[in-house]
């Protein structure tokens, strides 16, 4: 059996002048979470369309649980769980009733269907609204209810369009823990998130999409050694101990660098950088900034956010330095 799970080469999709897919090669590991990163517009949602049997590509191929999406759409579906951007669920049924129908399309039988409404709705906290149409739903609880509708079936795949939007950071946190149960429980989970640090808490690898290409793809601490490595930060006690602090730093500093006083976000006045190669910094710096008596109130290692890789790849990185 194959290790990937989904398998796309070479997608092309036109919406009439728009190139919304442009030979988009994507991977998945079975057991794993895929997050899809990209600005608005750049074809991630078109990419889960495709996969999800929803739209037919232009040209290239994809195949989900080792079927092929164009050939056997039907076999996909009955494998697969998709929460779109939106909530579609039917606002004239209860929220146990959009379950169990759910399940009954499924070919679930009744009992079973209900047993699973009941768990779901559960999971979701919703279970004190679970006999209450969908339209008296606030939206978070619609959107929480959508997203209980894509796991009735215990799908091997599931795709996750933006799950979080519209969702307070507790519900969210939430359905984080959701997305984790499924990945123990054996599924494979490809999201698309305009939420950094969701992709950042959740994904096993990363795919960046901008203008209907994949400019990269790696795990999150791949991609921010890739685009920034290592930095050390240090800020002493003394601001007037700086210039000791940067002749320190360039000791350490990575080949073809240097120290130089933090310009980050976030960075309080008075702080040190410098790019390095390994941890092995720290074991040079520590001792030098000892021997020469400059307490420090913060020194830390640490690779790029997330959020600055993003912009960093978005941002006219070339391709090709990139995956």
């Amino acid at each position: 059996m194959t290790d990937l799970v989904v398998r796309a080469e070479g997608l092309r999709k036109r919406f009439g002048k728009t190139q919304a897919l442009d030979g988009v090669d994507l991977t998945m590991r079975r057991g794993t979470v895929l997050a899809v990163l990209g600005p608005n517009g750049a074809g991630k949602t078109t990419a889960v369309r495709v996969l999800a049997t929803l739209l037919r590509p232009d040209a290239g191929s994809a195949f989900v649980a080792g079927i092929d999406v164009l050939k056997e759409p039907q076999r996909v579906r009955r494998r697969i769980g998709l929460t779109g951007q939106y909530a579609s669920v039917d606002e004239d049924l209860t929220g146990t009733q959009n379950l169990v129908l759910i399940g009954q399309l499924l070919d679930l039988r009744t009992s079973d269907a209900r047993r699973r409404a009941a768990e779901l709705l559960e999971w979701f906290d919703l279970a004190e609204a679970a006999g209450r149409m969908a339209k008296t739903y606030s939206g978070g609880m619609r959107r929480r209810l959508d997203l209980a509708a894509s796991l009735v079936g215990h799908p091997e795949v599931i795709f996750l369009d933006e799950p979080t939007t519209g969702l307070d950071p507790a519900k969210r946190e939430d359905m984080w823990g959701v997305v984790r149960n499924q990945v123990t429980q054996g599924a494979s989970v490809l999201l698309t998130t305009q939420y950094l640090e969701e992709a950042d808490a959740l994904a096993d690898e990363i795919v960046v999409i901008d203008k209907g290409r994949v400019i990269a793809h790696d795990s999150p601490d791949g991609l921010k050694r890739r685009v920034g490595g290592l930095t050390l930060r240090v800020r002493p006690a003394e601001e007037s101990r700086v210039p000791d602090v940067l002749r320190i730093l360039d000791a350490v500093a990575a080949p073809g660098t240097s120290s130089s006083p933090d310009t980050a976000a976030g960075a309080r006045p008075g702080a040190v950088s410098v790019p390095v190669t390994g941890d092995t910094a720290l074991d040079i710096a520590v001792p030098a900034l000892r021997r020469a008596g400059i307490e420090v109130t913060d020194l830390a290692l640490h690779l790029p956010s997330l959020d600055e890789v993003f912009h960093s790849l978005t941002e006219g990185v070339p391709a090709k330095e990139l995956v």
